[in-house]
């Protein structure tokens, strides 16, 4: 790895938040998937969980291409739902549904400063009614149109990009997130993909 090369990296963990990450359920379309990444790695998430309970597990992303955010990602995948949570649990301490109920609250009400999971559900159904409970509580990103719903993706990137804005005004970028061991496994694991950036 060139000095220049490691120099990149490190200034893209030192920006990894580690108190943010996103939950895929029963998400199909794998291209679906690989757009969620390619927002997770632009905003600084290094993890992601994918939970299939319906599906088959995934074994492609989606996407043919070399800029595949795949490779930068660390990614869980489960078919158990609680096996998936406790994971999830014992690494964040509030994960939010995107879910028109009664009780969801607006996507510019919710604090994305503490540690959140972020669950996303297909692209048929959301979330299902059997995940929901296992969650505490569900938002909603405001929309004025007549179709009152969004692409996965695109629901994605304008709920991570509104956390974005959140933890750049608290400061947390402006931080290092992960400590010197995840860090150096992970500059081990990118120095060995053969890209250029």
């Amino acid at each position: 790895m060139t000095p220049e090369r490691e120099t990149r990296l490190l200034s893209v963990l030192n920006k990894r938040q580690n108190d943010l990450t996103v939950v895929l359920e029963n998400v199909f379309d794998p291209h679906n998937i690989s757009a969620v990444m390619r927002t997770c790695d632009a905003v600084g998430i290094q993890e992601i969980y994918v939970l299939n309970t319906k599906i088959p597990r995934h074994k492609k992303w989606g996407s043919k291409s070399s800029s595949s955010a795949a490779k930068w990602l660390t990614i869980y995948q489960f078919t158990d739902a609680e096996e998936c949570f406790k994971a999830i649990r014992s690494r964040y301490d509030k994960v939010m549904a995107t879910h028109l109920g009664a009780d969801s609250v607006g996507l510019y009400e919710m604090d994305f400063t503490q540690k959140i999971a972020l669950l996303f559900g297909n692209e048929h159904s959301g979330v299902s009614e059997e995940i929901l409970p296992l969650t505490d509580g569900n938002f909603i990103i405001p929309q004025s149109g007549v179709i009152k719903s969004l692409n996965i993706s695109v629901a994605c990137a304008v709920t991570l990009y509104e956390a974005f804005r959140q933890k750049t005004i608290a400061g947390h970028y402006n931080q290092r997130k992960l400590n010197e061991a995840e860090s150096a496994v992970l500059l081990k694991e990118w120095g060995f993909h053969d890209q250029n950036i």
